[in-house]
């Protein structure tokens, strides 16, 4: 083996492992209407929380999530071992914010909740804004 090898690998062995923190404090998810953001660039939900309209909620686990599928019409389809939920609405795939989008946050773990908008609010939202009509599981 090469000398210079050897050195990077004995510099690697000394370094500390890189951690992906999940956030404790509920201040550091950024409410957005329809969907909860963490705000750490290296923070990492481990489950995706599921609140319906009228109070039921259901939390997977994100190691479960096998494939998210968007189809403008359709929505968002998250494939789960033995279950598929479907979260319908609009702009589900619009930018919140620069950077920021509903299937982009799930498909990097960073959506800690989808909420389902009361029919009210649904119609106040403005024309670009991501409203989650139904959640079905």
């Amino acid at each position: 083996m090469s000398d210079k090898f050897l050195q990077k690998l004995a510099a690697k062995v000394g370094e500390k492992p890189a951690i992906v923190s999940v956030p404790d404090d509920p201040q550091d998810v950024q409410d957005f209407g329809a969907f909860g953001w963490l705000q750490g660039t290296r923070d990492r939900a481990v489950m995706l929380e599921l609140r319906k309209a009228n109070g039921n909620i259901l939390a997977v686990g994100y190691g479960w999530l096998e494939r998210a599928e968007f189809d403008p019409s359709e929505g968002i389809t998250l494939h789960l071992v033995g279950q598929k939920i479907r979260i319908r609405g609009r702009n589900l795939n619009a930018e919140s914010r620069p950077f920021v989008r509903l299937i982009q946050g799930i498909t990097q773990h960073r959506v800690a909740w989808v909420q389902e908008s009361a029919p009210a609010a649904a119609m106040r939202a403005g024309k670009g804004e991501t409203v989650i009509e139904r959640i079905e599981w």
